[in-house]
């Protein structure tokens, strides 16, 4: 009986040990989990705050217009949106840098260009602080969020580029509201109240309509007037005088006259209807 008992005694112990056991893992478990972030809600707080940007196939020009943002920290670089691929930059330590990814990714431009162009080669732009511009796409990764960026243009050129902002413990997704201040470090979106306008300059008034100036007459032994792929907008003007109306879209520029529409890209004519 004496035996009997004892191993009732030992087999209870086991039983309790194990049960605690069990509810020490569940509890730190839930501590964990409470500690942790979970990405649906970091990417829902995010799409919130900022209306994602769309553009034309070619990127030349924005379709549909989401949220401006503004840039806090100095160091972003954007390429010529006729880059095959945007350059990429990542926010670590308070600062925004290119890094080895940005060295891989100008490796990928030059093997994705078709005309054996590298990225040396595409119109560079560096940002500063308290810059605008908008965002395209917002990606959750397994160690941090990539925003994809886009300029207005500047001198006729719209620039982009991706900035990762990663985790600062990349085995771990951080609370929401924590990993929210880190982005705001380096964007926020601008008051809707101050979005009248696009990022870095004012809206351009629409075109007016204005009167053809006929071209002097040409003398009498000379050939009518010609136009050709490349001309510049001055040499279309000098042959055909001024257009009846202007229309700016991004890189490209359309005279309207009379009887025909030059479009000019870069300045210079690629097409005539």
């Amino acid at each position: 009986m004496i035996g009997g008992e004892w191993n009732r005694h030992i087999a209870g112990m086991q039983r309790r040990g194990a049960v605690g056991w069990v509810v020490a893992t569940s509890m730190a478990s839930l501590v964990l989990a409470a500690q942790s972030g979970d990405p649906a809600a970091i990417q829902q707080r995010l799409t919130s705050q900022i209306k994602i940007t769309t553009t034309t196939a070619d990127r030349s020009d924005i379709v549909t217009a989401g949220t401006i943002v503004q840039l806090h920290k100095p160091g972003l670089v954007m390429y010529a949106v006729s880059s095959p691929l945007p350059p990429s930059n990542t926010y670590k330590n308070g600062r925004i840098g290119q890094g080895w990814s940005g060295f891989g990714k100008d490796i990928a431009i030059g093997m994705r260009a078709s005309d054996g162009t590298t990225a040396n080669d595409y119109q560079h732009r560096p940002f500063v602080a308290e810059e605008k511009c908008w965002v395209t796409s917002i990606e959750m990764q397994k160690d941090g969020v990539l925003f994809q960026l886009y300029s207005d243009p500047y001198n006729d050129v719209r620039y982009y580029a991706s900035l990762k902002i990663p985790f600062a413990d990349k085995k771990s997704v951080p609370p929401a509201d924590a990993f929210l201040q880190t982005v705001a470090e380096v964007l926020t979106a601008v008051p809707s109240d101050d979005q009248g306008a696009q990022s870095n300059q004012p809206a351009p008034p629409a075109p007016a309509r204005m009167q053809a100036i006929a071209p002097p007459p040409p003398p009498a032994d000379s050939p009518p007037p010609t136009i050709a792929i490349g001309q510049t907008r001055d040499q279309v003007t000098a042959a055909f005088g001024q257009p009846v109306r202007i229309a700016k879209l991004g890189v490209k520029e359309i005279y309207y006259y009379k009887d025909m529409k030059v479009t000019f890209t870069n300045g210079k004519v690629s097409n005539v209807d």
